[in-house]
Order: C-alpha cells, then structure tokens, then sequence
C-alpha cells in the first residue's frame, strides 16, 4: 500500500493520512486497514473507486496528535489471507518543550556558603528543538544558558528556581525547586546593643529555616562556653541584665551536618553604679593627698571630683589646677593628687559618675593635718641603726613652735627642736609614733606612724612543769621576743621534739605540740622516766639566734 499524508503534524490539530492500493478485489478476502492509532480520538473512513477514472482502495485517518505520540510509528497493512504487506509512517508532531524539570547538582548534602552549585534545565519532548532557555529565582530573571552555574554559594542565592524552555511552537515551564543554602546566622532584636531591662531576642537562622526539610537542632555558646541545646532557634532574654553581655554564637545541625554561625557580640549598656571612692593621706610627712575615684558603667562615665561643691578634677575638660593638684584619667577611672596637703584641704569630697542614662554621687569626708611625721632612713630598720623622727609643721614666723613627741599614744618628750633621735635603736624603741605641733596659731597632731626594728632573739624563756593529778602530764613552754618571728624548735639531745614550722608533725601520740606566735608548747602525757633529760629551745630568724635549756625530771 502507498500512504499519503504531511510531513510534519501538529500538536491539537486535525491531520489526515491516507493508505491506498492501486487495485481492487471485489469478492475477494483483501482488508485493508490503519494499525497504532488511538482510536478514542481519531477517525477511520473507507473508499472503493471502481470506473473509467480509475480503480483504487482508500483508508483515510483522520486524527488529533499529542506531542507523546511524536515519533510514532503508524502502520497502513494490507493482508489477503496469510499474505500481508505494509508501509510505516514515523509521525512528527511539533510541539512546544514538554516534561521540563530542573535537576539540582550536588543533589544530596549540605550546601553551604562557597559552595559550587550548577541547575540543569531538562526537557523531556520539544519539536522543533528548544531555541532558548530562561532561568528565575523567586520570580526574578537571573540567566539565559541550560545550565546556571553557581559558583561560591552565598546566603542570598537561597530561594526557589524556575526554568523555561522555548521553541517556536511554546514555552515550556518547570515546577519550581528549592535551593537550601545551609549557612547560620544570628540577628539580635531590637539590636546588638540594648539598655539593661530591655527584652532582647537573639535568633539563629538558617535561610528557609521554616520551610527547612529537616528538623533542625540549635546549640548555643556565650564566650564559647556551652550555653543550652534543643530545637528552638531563640535565645530570649526577658530583661536583658548587665551579665548577660558578651559574645554568642550557635551550631545548627541537621541529619547532613552542621555549620557554626559568626558570633555576634550583645552589648548591654547601663547607668553608672554607685562609684568607689577612696581617699588616701600618706603617713610618711603627711603631705600628699590622694583621692581616686572608679565606677562601673556602659558607656563610660564621665567622673568629676569636688571639694563643697567646688569642682577639682574630671575626666572630660581640664578645669583649671593648681600647682599643688595633678590629675590622671583612665577608663572609668579618675585620681587627684593634692602635694603639700594642709588644713584647707580639709572637706567633703564627692565624685559624680554620669553617663547618657543617668548619674551617680558618692561622698567622703577628709581631715588633713597640718603636722606630719618623717622617719629617717626609713620605717623599718634593723637594731642599731641610728635613726631620725622629723615632725614636719606648718610652724610660726615669730614663734617658736613646741613639739610633743608620743609613742603607742603615750608622752615621750618635748622640746623645741622638730626632731626625736635615737643613735643606736633598739628594738623596745619600736611602736606608733605621733608628733603634736603647738604655737599661737593653735595645736595639730600627725597620723601615727608605725617605726618597725628588726631584732635577733633575746634570750628564750623555757619553762617545764610536771602535773601528777588525773595523770601524770609534762608540760614545757618556751617563748621568745623578737622581729620578725621566730622559728623555734625544742630538742632533746640529737631529736627535735617540735618547732613552729618547718618540721613533721610530733611521731608519739603521747605529745601534743601548741604553736603561736613566738611561743611553743609541748604536753607529754603518761610521762615516763625514759622523758626525763635535758631539753633545748632553739630561737632563729633572719637577724640571729639564741638558745636556752631546761632539766625536765619525771
């Protein structure tokens, strides 16, 4: 048979085709049919013509195509009996690009930042062949090759992608894919930086997160120490105090891994606390007045110092200083230095910490002394030493002053002369020494001063003493005076019994060992004759030694 059709068909149209046999065999048993059709959507007629214009058998189908059914074969038969013959009609639908789908490479894993990304548009039927593609991402045109190449994947490039194919019959559009960007970050609402009382919210996002196939695990640091673990991504601070300041970050993890976010660093800023102020009055002449002002705050506090109510020092603009005043600023931290410090120095100092949310005030008294004490060459010598107590006082033009000399607030002497000497001191010359200035003006006394000698140890005092009721216990005490302490050890022949520090601990537990400062005392319980002997003291420190002996009888 001869089938007889177009070229090309296309998609929703009608077409016709038409087999044919140059012959026909009226009687006989020849069929002549169209195989591979649908029969749901098509249309099948038969024709004889049989005169002077000619003799032929027609099969004329008549169809609608669908771009599935391009490339089909379609078969024209003709049999007679058991003897068969056919012609193939390959049908060609033109169609618009069908089956379009986006493939996704790598399709499985993570993706994280700087990642390599490629999307791949597919397209499962097009006749005439596809002419263009078109690529979007959340609607938004982003490329025109079959495949879009991602190269170093960024948080932004998270969304959902589409592609279109084109051919002259159509478009061709596929189903939207999701590309998940696996990448922590942590926001902070309202901000990074917050009053304290405050309601802070720190979230960690993955881009999606919501949308996200997995479930999701959150772990939280603060300073990178671990924090808390579960499924929420907020870390909520209800009133965000002072302490909770400091640097965070969170780990998201899934089945496929995890990624760990950038910390974020949570400032929390407050008024200044109430400041520390401290007021120093150096002993050594009493000249120098020192008063240091600190405070805790965020932001810094702006400090100014005051005398009744008249401003010395800030830590901002230098107001005007005296000679006398030096002034040292540091973070939150003031310090005045007052020299030659006297009477008028006297006062209620107070220290002002002010920030932009509020301010503060502490406040202390100072009394200054007109007189001071010197101690030459310094307030701790060794025995022997010649040394020199200057009273220094603001004293009188006209009149001669009068200087009391105190020691443990006791009357030493007094003369008109500034000065108190001791040539070779010993070590009773030590103790808390005042001076008192007098003249027309009136009286002041100094600060105590403590004078420190250093001494060897005088001869130890060793005692023994045997008690016989409710048992016999011994009991022998040695004490000694010297500075700086002693060490003492008691020994009986060769064998140290006890010391103060230094040795193990006393092997019978007949002898319990009493130690203080520059005294030991050793109890023997159940004496028996073998404790009988004689017994040694042994003092020491760094100045020298000295020893003493006791013949303790049972």
């Amino acid at each position: 048979p001869s089938v007889t059709s177009s070229e090309e068909q296309t998609e929703g149209q009608r077409s016709t085709l038409e087999c044919s046999t140059p012959y026909v065999c009226p009687g006989g048993d020849i069929i002549l049919r169209w195989e591979g059709y649908d029969p749901q959507v098509s249309k099948v007629s038969s024709r004889v013509q049989l005169d002077t214009r000619g003799v032929s058998h027609q099969v004329t189908l008549t169809s609608s195509f669908t771009w599935k059914d391009h490339s089909k074969k379609l078969l024209c038969k003709v049999s007679d009996g058991s003897k068969r013959a056919s012609t193939e009609v390959v049908l060609r639908v033109r169609h618009a690009p069908k089956d379009t789908q986006v493939s996704l490479s790598p399709s499985s894993g993570n993706i994280g930042v700087g990642d390599t990304v490629t999307l791949s548009c597919q397209v499962g039927s097009s006749h005439p062949p596809v002419s263009g593609y078109h690529w979007y991402k959340d609607g938004v045109a982003v490329g025109t090759e079959q495949v879009l190449a991602l190269r170093g994947v960024r948080r932004e490039d998270h969304g959902r992608y589409h592609c279109e194919a084109q051919n002259a019959l159509g478009t061709g559009v596929s189903p939207p894919v999701t590309l998940h960007v696996f990448s922590a970050e942590i926001s902070a609402s309202p901000a990074a930086e917050v009053r304290e009382g405050t309601a802070t919210t720190l979230s960690c996002d993955v881009p999606g997160r919501e949308g996200h196939p997995e479930e999701l695990t959150y772990t939280w640091y603060k300073n990178s120490a671990w924090l808390k673990e579960g499924p929420a991504h907020t870390l909520l601070f209800p009133a965000v105090a002072a302490s909770d300041a400091g640097y965070y970050s969170c780990q998201v993890t899934n089945s496929q891994g995890s990624d760990m976010a950038q910390a974020i660093s949570l400032s929390v800023t407050y008024p200044p606390r109430i400041p520390t102020l401290t007021l120093f009055q150096e002993t050594q002449g009493g000249r120098l007045v020192i008063v240091r002002c600190t405070v805790d705050s965020h932001p810094p506090a702006t400090l100014a110092i005051d005398r009744d109510g008249s401003v010395l020092a800030t830590g901002g603009e230098q107001v005007a200083l005296g000679q006398r005043l030096s002034v040292t600023t540091s973070r939150n931290s003031l310090r005045l230095e007052i020299r030659d410090a006297g009477p008028q120095d006297s006062g209620k100092y107070s220290c002002t910490a002010s920030n932009v949310h509020g301010s503060t005030r502490a406040t202390k008294v100072l009394v200054t002394h007109a007189a001071g004490l010197l101690i030459q060459p310094s307030a701790e010598v060794t025995e022997g030493t010649a040394v020199t107590l200057t009273c220094v006082g603001t004293g009188d033009a006209v009149e001669e002053p009068l200087y009391t000399w105190y020691r443990n607030g006791r009357r030493l002497q007094e003369s008109s002369f500034p000065t108190l000497e001791f040539p070779s001191i010993r070590g009773d010359d030590a103790g808390a020494f005042q001076c008192q200035v007098r003249s027309r003006n009136g009286s002041d006394t100094s600060e105590a001063v403590p004078l420190r000698v250093f001494y060897p140890p005088r001869q130890p005092v060793l005692s023994s003493f045997l008690q016989s009721q409710g048992g016999r216990l011994g009991i022998i005490q040695c004490s000694v005076e010297s500075d700086p302490e002693s060490n003492l050890t008691l020994r009986r022949g060769d064998d140290a019994i006890a010391c103060t520090q230094g040795c193990p601990q006393a092997t019978s537990p007949r002898v319990h060992v009493t130690r203080s400062y520059n005294s030991l005392k050793v109890e023997i319980r159940d004496v028996v004759v073998e404790d009988e002997g004689i017994y040694v003291c042994q003092a020491g420190n760094s100045q020298g030694s000295a020893s003493a002996s006791v013949d303790f009888k049972a």
